[in-house]
């Protein structure tokens, strides 16, 4: 037990947000959580004072649920966090590389080694959690079975290195949002500051590049556009944005006014620094 706030991450102990939360807020004790809605509702209820959720993989691209979760969170963006994701192939003790036929991790992680489970003949099986799949190898305790993860879950579950670093790309990197559940519209960090927005346009014709427009000629620089579908139907989308600046900047301030304009739903889901890793 500790009496450090606490922040809450999706995935059980050695996770990858676990990791993350130990390098973005170190004078926070993580606290795991089964979903990422257990993760918004740590928050919201008080067990928790933050929230680190990942939105997005240089390798794999976004992650799922997200955005779909972000705007009904009754959270607020307050820091970002870039976080270099090292794989790591975990076996248990006197386990070797040539022994392994199966390795167990999240979805997402298995397309990010890829070439390394093919080229050494490893076949990859799907866990609801990385974590989970070493603590799961770990109980197995068959040498042809290993675990994709953390060097972090490694140590937690007894496990042993087998092979350091296996990710197809030696930039792999994950995107993590930190959430709180005030806003802090205040500028700090040296790098700089974003705003983070969802927006729905009206329906007119060129409605989007019209809305869009008011960056450009305002010299906003959009770092992040997506568009996603809500309310179950192809008719309506929805679109995420990141954009350098705070709010109270005379041309964001501008650039927001002419988007607003053209758009029947704009709500900004936070101002936070830039993370100095960010690319």
């Amino acid at each position: 037990m500790t009496d450090r706030p606490k922040i809450a991450f999706q995935g059980e102990p050695g996770a990858y947000s676990h990791e993350a939360c130990r390098a973005a807020r170190p004078d926070h004790e993580p606290m795991a959580c089964g979903t990422f809605e257990d993760v918004i509702a740590a928050v919201r209820e008080g067990s928790a004072e933050l929230a680190m959720l990942p939105v997005e993989n240089s390798t794999y691209g976004r992650v799922a649920d997200i955005h779909r979760l972000l705007p009904h969170s009754g959270l607020h963006i307050i820091g970002e966090a870039f976080v270099r994701v090292h794989i790591n192939l975990l076996g248990v003790p006197g386990a070797t590389l040539e022994a392994v036929r199966e390795a167990h991790s999240h979805l997402v992680l298995l397309p990010q080694c890829g070439g390394f489970l093919r080229a050494n003949g490893i076949v990859g099986r799907v866990s609801p959690d990385n974590a989970r799949a070493a603590r799961e190898v770990a109980e197995r305790a068959d040498p042809s079975h290993a675990a994709l993860a953390s060097e972090l879950a490694a140590e937690i579950y007894g496990l042993e290195v087998l092979a350091r670093h296996i990710e197809d790309h030696d930039t792999n990197t994950t995107r993590f949002l930190v959430m709180a559940a005030e806003p802090d519209m205040t500028r700090r960090g040296s790098h700089g500051m974003l705003t983070s927005f969802v927006f729905r346009v009206r329906s007119i014709p060129a409605a989007l590049y019209k809305a869009m427009g008011g960056f450009a000629t305002n010299g906003v620089n959009m770092t992040k556009l997506e568009s996603y579908m809500v309310d179950g139907s192809f008719e309506a989308a929805q679109f995420y944005a990141d954009i350098e600046g705070h709010p109270d900047d005379p041309a964001v301030q501008r650039a927001l006014e002419e988007l607003d304009y053209f758009t029947h739903m704009l709500e900004i889901l936070g101002t936070y620094p830039r993370d100095p890793r960010r690319p």
